[in-house]
């Protein structure tokens, strides 16, 4: 009878949780490293550190890095499979850690517009998914 019962009980909570992960079924702050060089590492670490300091991470993003043995490194940063950030980062890395700040800054103030822009979008008609 007691097995029952918390049988029951247990079947009633996962409902229950359920139930209320319909819109937070997402989980958000991830800043994925998809880095390859050294300087890649050091631009990603120095970036996702002023995020974290900065805002409350309810977005996820992706640093990508295309190196090139001419330019430096070709580094992105992906804001719901749209590129909100695109720099060749040279391999002197004395500027590097000024241009991870800036560029962190940079795309936080670019996802914040981005969620006003959709709060403000006339919806009336048609659906977010379907514009």
């Amino acid at each position: 009878m007691k097995r029952l019962a918390a049988w029951v009980c247990l079947c009633l909570a996962l409902l229950h949780g359920q139930a209320q992960a319909g819109a937070e079924d997402e989980m958000m702050g991830f800043i994925v490293d998809n880095t390859i060089s050294h300087i890649g590492h050091d631009f990603y670490h120095a970036f996702s550190d002023r995020l974290r300091a900065t805002s409350r991470l309810d977005f996820n993003l992706v640093v990508r890095e295309r190196p090139d043995a001419r330019w430096g490194s070709l580094v992105t940063v992906e804001y719901e499979r749209e590129v909100l950030y695109r720099r060749f980062l040279p391999p002197n890395t004395t500027q590097l850690n000024d241009e991870a700040i800036a560029a962190a800054d940079l795309v936080r103030q670019q996802i914040i517009q981005r969620k006003l822009q959709r709060l403000l979008q006339d919806t009336t008609d048609l659906e977010r998914d379907e514009l």
